[in-house]
């Protein structure tokens, strides 16, 4: 379990990381701009080329790039840490999703994103300490 404060801090860092790294995928616009700026990432590592984005893809990247927004949103609006086991369990299931998709040959640059919701859901999962006296 973690001290008050700094849970409190873990909890509103993660929904500002969340609005960071999600806003590009909100849009078809931002998307398709996103994913050229991934392509790029690629050639520079040697990686092999990015697929082209289908409509389905666009679509359902929309829907996650929607929903996490607005998530972060309530979550830096509502400051209830209350919501933070609910973030990590979201940060786990994200992070399975991550993993199948590497293992069916995704990004190796997802890895990245892997490790970083790992690292705030079990930040987040951990807890605070009650307040005063134990």
């Amino acid at each position: 379990m973690l001290n008050p404060t700094l849970y409190h801090r873990i909890f509103r860092a993660s929904a500002w990381y969340d609005l960071l790294i999600t806003w590009p995928f909100m849009t078809p616009l931002t998307l398709g701009w996103f994913w050229a700026m991934m392509g790029a990432g690629h050639a520079l590592f040697g990686l092999q080329d990015m697929p082209a984005l289908s409509v389905y893809a666009v679509l359902f990247g929309n829907f996650f790039g929607t929903v996490v927004i607005v998530w972060s949103l309530v979550r830096l609006k509502w400051n209830d840490i209350r919501l933070a086991r609910y973030d990590a369990a979201a940060r786990f299931l994200f992070s399975a999703w991550m993993l199948v998709a590497l293992m069916n040959g995704a990004s190796p640059l997802i890895w990245g994103f892997v490790l970083v919701e790992l690292t705030w859901g079990v930040a987040q999962a951990l807890g605070a300490r009650k307040s005063g006296a134990q």
